[in-house]
């Protein structure tokens, strides 16, 4: 079976929706597909066959106060604004395609971290309904800018400090072939937080978070290496920036965002030939 990993990293998943877009352009298809954060809340766009849908809504509404701002992070401590985003938009200004995720054959996953246990939840996205949004915004779900999401008797926030790029989880599946989206470049490697001071403030409830985030790096910096090891014998196919994306996670800039979504089509338009060869 073929696989698709998507990773997150905030509005850099821009990126990935260039990638997604071209894939569905080209009528790439794979048989399930696990998203981490921005990995779940742009890829299921690929399972609802709606290719240009992240890149139209991010630059529409990302200076709107509505979609993100300072304002709704102190009052409600969500960066990004619950409401707005995962039922104003879906719903009715951008709708998203709830019936076609729900009839495409594609198997659909989501990664989050339970804060209580440290481990990884990956949930499987049926419906493409409002429960199942709000399992993307469980794994989407930054600490410090974001509530904690309840669901399924879990207390959960975003995969990312758990399982970044679930390449091993995905292969324990029966995924033996898998291609493998990053939003960071070949060189990247991750540095210890420097808000963890403030995490064990904040979440001082919460210990497995608190150590999830402080080994986070060292997580994510093995996880990469077993990526290169596979792709080296050609287990798998990896698809990431050819150079570094000026984009943070919480970008509002417009033109960095395009830039990223146009560097994700181009550097996937290149590897086309290579994809197919692997895929069969």
């Amino acid at each position: 079976m073929l696989g698709l990993v998507l990773e997150g990293g905030g509005m850099r998943g821009m990126y990935t929706a260039g990638v997604l877009d071209v894939m569905l352009e080209n009528n790439i298809m794979v048989d399930g597909i696990v998203g981490v954060s921005a990995g779940a809340v742009f890829g299921c766009n690929y399972k609802s066959r709606q290719p240009g849908r992240a890149i139209r809504y991010n630059l529409k509404y990302i200076g709107d106060k509505r979609y993100m701002s300072l304002k709704s992070l102190i009052l409600t401590g969500n960066y990004f604004v619950e409401d707005f985003c995962y039922h104003e938009i879906p719903e009715k200004l951008d709708p998203f395609d709830a019936e076609t995720f729900k009839s495409t054959p594609e198997k659909f996953y989501s990664v989050s971290l339970d804060i209580n246990t440290g481990e990884a939840v990956y949930h499987e996205l049926v419906n493409g309904d409002a429960d199942d949004l709000e399992w993307m915004r469980a794994s989407g779900s930054l600490p410090l800018a974001a509530t904690i999401v309840k669901k399924g008797g879990r207390e959960m926030l975003d995969g990312g400090m758990v399982d970044s790029i679930p390449i091993k989880w995905m292969q324990s599946q029966g995924y033996d072939k898998n291609i493998v989206v990053l939003t960071q470049p070949e060189d990247y490697v991750k540095e210890k937080s420097g808000v963890i001071p403030l995490v064990k403030l904040k979440y001082k409830k919460y210990p497995a978070l608190i150590e999830r985030m402080a080994n986070r790096h060292i997580m994510y910096n093995e996880t990469i290496e077993y990526v290169k090891s596979e792709k080296e014998k050609g287990n798998i196919f990896v698809i990431q920036p050819s150079r570094p994306l000026d984009v943070g996670r919480l970008e509002k800039d417009k033109t960095k965002l395009q830039a990223a979504y146009e560097t994700g089509r181009s550097d996937t338009e290149k590897l086309l030939a290579d994809l197919r060869n692997y895929m069969a």
